[in-house]
């Protein structure tokens, strides 16, 4: 079968990118063929993959989502597919990938009622409908138990067209036989000594993952503590405010920021602690990445697969509503804590052993190509 994957965006390092050209793979192992159709691919395209980039371009992203709607409709009446899978809300798919939560919720209990008169929601309410509406077809792979009841409550979506797919770690996350001379070799590479402490904080959408939180909390730990630690945080997104801030929290020289990479593994394995204080987030991939590598965790409980932090008692999970000095404080006692840690990341490398994290293309693959009626 022709299969076409749609997504708004594709470069290497994005959570929902990897998520699509895994599932996109296991469809390809099967048999299918695979068109792509965005508006930007950044990065090699994999054998086989027919990729069409849509040339479109407009001054606001919700304009330049429509003309590509348009342009990919045209496409695919003059060559059509067996099936379209989507990777963002929009018109017209047979199966949507639901990496995004609620768009409706988020305007209904985060905004300004004002919000509602721009044409930037409207656009994305609409594409939001196209999707969960109780009129669409489209079949919807979910990621995150929490979003279900909400696609319901705003569109009374049939609770059949939702297909909860398990996590779908890559199995290169988890920590190899070598682990620990690796880390050893990390550690030299970045200057780390014995008694130092590293903390990293991974995934594009620095604001969203909340690095405003963790740059305050390690400027807010001990004297001594502090001194000898320090904060990576790596993702595709513009660092200067967060540098800015550091400064200004006196914690610059502790603080390194990078662009998206493919070495993840090593920094899994070379850190002490995960931070991910995040304001949202719909699962939260890189925390089982770290539980798996045995990377204790400090999560705020929004994020999708905090639960997997809790269940494998893997770290520590930041209660909401989100408060900054428990966050200080949660920081400081695992960081004195070497112990604890330990512990930490021989249970998430246990829970790593008996838990089903790693089958999620395979699932997704299952439902974009079962028979339809």
């Amino acid at each position: 079968m022709q299969l076409a994957f749609v997504l708004y965006k594709y470069f290497p390092y994005g959570g929902l990118q990897r998520d699509f050209l895994r599932i996109a793979l296991e469809c390809q192992a099967r048999g299918h063929a695979i068109r792509v159709y965005t508006p930007i691919w950044e990065g090699e395209v994999p054998a086989g993959f027919d990729v069409r980039v849509a040339p479109v371009k407009a001054l606001f992203n919700h304009h330049r989502n429509e003309k590509f709607s348009a342009w990919l409709a045209a496409d695919l009446a003059r060559e059509p597919v067996g099936r379209v899978i989507g990777f963002n809300k929009m018109p017209g798919l047979d199966v949507y990938y639901a990496a995004d939560g609620c768009f409706e919720d988020k305007a209904q209990t985060l905004r300004n009622p004002i919000y509602k008169r721009w044409g930037r929601y409207k656009h994305f309410a609409d594409y939001e409908r196209a999707v969960f509406a109780p009129e669409s077809k489209t079949e919807i792979l979910m990621i995150s138990e929490v979003q279900q009841p909400l696609f319901i409550k705003h569109y009374q979506t049939p609770e059949a067209r939702f297909h909860l797919l398990p996590p779908g770690i890559a199995a290169d996350r988890r920590a190899p036989a070598n682990a620990a001379e690796i880390r050893a070799e990390f550690r030299r590479e970045f200057k780390l000594g014995d008694s130092d402490l590293l903390l990293v904080q991974i995934g594009s959408g620095f604001k969203t993952k909340g690095l405003d939180r963790s740059l305050k909390a390690l400027a807010a730990l001990p004297r001594e503590l502090k001194q000898r630690t320090r904060l990576i945080a790596i993702g595709q997104d513009d660092p200067r405010s967060f540098q800015l801030q550091a400064k200004a929290l006196g914690v610059s020289e502790q603080v390194q920021i990078l662009k998206g990479r493919s070495d993840i593994p090593r920094f899994l394995l070379g850190a002490d602690l995960l931070i991910h204080p995040a304001y949202n987030e719909n699962t939260g991939t890189v925390l089982l990445e770290a539980l798996v590598s045995g990377l204790p965790v400090l999560v705020s409980d929004v994020c999708g697969y905090a639960h997997y932090i809790a269940e494998a008692d893997a770290g520590r999970v930041l209660p909401s509503p989100f408060q900054q000095e428990r966050l200080n404080s949660m920081l400081t006692e695992m960081l004195t804590d070497d112990a604890a840690r330990a512990s930490w990341g021989a249970n998430g490398l246990a829970f790593a052993d008996t838990a089903d994290l790693y089958s999620m293309p395979q699932h997704a693959a299952d439902v974009i190509l079962a028979e339809r009626a």
